[in-house]
């Protein structure tokens, strides 16, 4: 089995910091499924050292250990499905080793993890016709504790997505130009402009290695939610979820909508 050597790093100074966020699951509250019926928005937050000594070059490691190439663009529903480029992990000991060594470098990045899960059933009988759509909620709770986080670091942020098609990017980055304008419910628009400097869109092909990791994240974490069988990667991914000042989750990492 390829060996890998992740090495913290250690920050010294004042840095940008990023959020990467990816989704898992449909949005839509008109058409909900049984199989499936949560709305997950998530990703994670580094600053530029960790991306650039960690997660950048870590990402691109295990690529070539496991597939030869620093190009494939690792996607979980693919790397579920084993196709496209990962119709190698079909091979029961390249899966094994695969996911092996991603585990260990989730394990030793720098990186906190936010997550906002909407329980669609109840959020629409919760608030009927009055429900807000999942994405833009999601997105509103999300770059409230980005801002706390990067305003705790008296630095600047930014936010950066993954393209999915013009209308829903369009979509989203007239929902973040609204937060920019009016705030969230606890934070100001001013202060947010001031502190989270963008929202950046790129497509799939692009092979951000921070919008994969945010990719990796957001499904175990719906898995979570709804009880299905627990994986490994859940409990790195519990153990990087942004906490609050008496290590709680609830509220600082990850959200869950509607609260009972």
């Amino acid at each position: 089995m390829a060996k890998a050597n992740y090495t913290t790093f250690k920050k010294d100074g004042e840095q940008m910091w990023t959020l990467f966020l990816d989704e898992s699951g449909d949005h839509s509250l008109t058409k909900i499924d049984p199989q499936y019926p949560i709305f997950v928005l998530g990703g994670i937050i580094a600053d530029d050292q960790a991306i650039n000594h960690q997660i950048n070059p870590g990402m691109k490691q295990l690529k070539k250990d496991i597939f030869d190439s620093d190009t494939v663009i690792l996607h979980t529903a693919d790397i579920t499905r084993n196709r496209k480029d990962f119709t190698i992990l079909m091979d029961s000991t390249k899966r094994q080793e695969f996911y092996t060594l991603l585990n260990q470098l989730m394990k030793a990045l720098t990186f906190q993890v936010v997550a906002c899960v909407i329980d669609k059933p109840n959020h629409s009988r919760k608030y009927a016709e009055a429900a807000i759509d999942p994405y833009v909620l999601s997105l509103n709770i999300l770059v409230e504790r980005f801002y706390y986080e990067v305003r705790n670091h008296q630095s600047t942020g930014t936010i950066i997505a993954e393209s999915r098609n013009p209308f829903l990017d369009e979509q989203l980055t007239q929902a973040w130009n609204t937060i920019r304008r009016d705030g969230t419910r606890y934070v100001r628009g001013s202060d947010i402009r001031k502190t989270i400097t963008s929202l950046n869109i790129y497509p799939k092909l692009a092979n951000i290695a921070g919008l994969q990791l945010a990719d990796l994240v957001v499904s175990p974490i719906g898995r979570h939610y709804l009880g299905k069988n627990p994986h490994e990667d859940y409990a790195i991914i519990e153990q990087k979820f942004r906490r609050g000042p008496r290590r709680e989750i609830d509220g600082y990492g990850l959200i869950v909508l509607p609260k009972s």
